[in-house]
């Protein structure tokens, strides 16, 4: 019958035994690791681990003495992981080597041992420092109505499994709506690079077609290659015929096509940008003030696209393979977009060369400022608008309320 005593007297037990189990034979061992066993109903190797410590108590941390010293790291890994927009353990590694010497130039040269476990931190190491300041995001209202009368002159497109290159965008709108899809608001534009990763945005007014036309035509003449391909949902402001003119009635015609209603994951890459790159950036709050347009298309196509396209790193799916019912997925190392357009050979050494022009301008923290503050200027506005509109729906009440007899 197993006996459970009190952990002081594990512990003197364990005092007092440390020395007989050390210098023990093996026969000896075997009958004091059996006598605790029974005494405390611990697991031998529970037994094993306390006679093996050095005597000091079983109060400190077991294992592996810690290699990097928590406190002096957190300090610039924050810092950076905040302005790179918060990625993930791996695309913070994959980042860091080019971050770290703009870092040092707006806060200060790093120690050096410092520097070199922040390079040599694994994956997992920085997403343990940085677990107590991760937060949950939650989720928006959807507004894609179908053009039924116009689905059947844009085939459906469910994989892309034949792109070999960059060109083939999948494209899709955010609703700022807040809670309620009545009246007109801001809209979000996302296309996606399915090879590269590439992603441009826009902002447009209330789902309107030609403004989305526009958009393109901006986006088309400032992409780093030719567009070859563009996928959309369902929604009215991609099928319609201001669209289908666009893409069609010209010498280099785009393949356009539309994904299966219903079916979220026939684009899964433009799905994920939606979060990354426009809810993270201006959240779930209802945006229908017309003068936001110009402030929010300012920030997407100017300073938000040099920091998501040169300096954060992403990752992609190489293969997926089935074992019974799970299935493991294998990513490549993260690498940015334009790390990738560096390393095609479909990509002209002319767009490359503007490239290589284009990032040597570039501060990734001097890019955060700027967004931070035409973000300021942004939600300023918004908040405005909410509290003008709120107190004209409040004196419009109060003049329509009937006065008692």
């Amino acid at each position: 019958m197993e006996m459970v005593m009190s952990v002081r007297s594990r512990r003197e037990y364990v005092g007092t035994q440390r020395f007989r189990y050390r210098n023990g034979s093996r026969e000896a061992k075997r009958q004091i690791l059996d006598e605790g066993c029974r005494m405390f109903g611990m697991h031998r190797k529970s037994l094993i681990r306390a006679f093996g410590r050095d005597g000091r108590g079983s109060g400190g941390r077991s294992g592996r003495p810690r290699r990097y010293e928590a406190a002096a790291l957190v300090g610039p890994l924050k810092t950076i992981w905040l302005a790179s927009e918060q990625p993930c353990g791996r695309r913070l590694r994959a980042l860091l080597p080019v971050w770290l010497p703009f870092y040092e130039k707006h806060h200060g040269a790093l120690n050096p041992q410092v520097r070199a476990q922040l390079l040599s931190a694994c994956a997992s190491t920085l997403d343990r420092l940085l677990k107590a300041t991760r937060a949950r995001a939650r989720k928006g209202l959807g507004t894609t109505r179908s053009l039924r009368r116009l689905e059947g002159q844009i085939p459906i497109r469910t994989n892309f499994r034949d792109v070999s290159g960059p060109g083939t965008f999948e494209a899709d709108t955010v609703a700022h709506c807040g809670q309620t899809t009545a009246g007109a608001f801001v809209y979000s534009l996302t296309m996606t690079d399915i090879w590269s990763g590439w992603t441009e945005n826009a902002a447009i007014w209330n789902k309107n077609a030609r403004q989305l036309r526009s958009r393109l035509t901006e986006i088309e003449t400032t992409l780093p290659f030719d567009l070859e391909a563009f996928d959309s949902d369902n929604g009215s402001e991609f099928i319609n015929y201001e669209l289908l003119r666009h893409f069609h009635n010209r010498a280099d015609k785009v393949n356009f096509t539309r994904s299966r209603s219903g079916h979220k994951n026939d684009q899964a890459h433009v799905e994920q940008k939606q979060f990354t790159h426009v809810r993270h950036l201006l959240g779930y709050d209802r945006l229908d003030d017309r003068r936001l347009v110009p402030l929010i298309h300012d920030l997407y196509r100017n300073d938000w696209r040099a920091l998501q396209n040169f300096f954060l790193p992403t990752m992609q799916l190489l293969s997926k393979t089935r074992i019974g019912a799970h299935i493991q997925r294998h990513h490549g190392p993260p690498r940015t977009p334009y790390q990738r357009l560096l390393a095609c050979p479909k990509v002209s050494d002319q767009a490359k060369d503007q490239l290589r022009l284009t990032f040597a301008d570039l501060d990734p923290f001097d890019l955060k400022q700027k967004i931070e503050t035409k973000l300021r200027a942004i939600f300023r506005m918004a908040r405005l608008s909410h509290k003008s509109t709120t107190q004209r729906s409040l004196q419009k009440g109060a003049t329509q309320t009937p006065l008692a007899a």
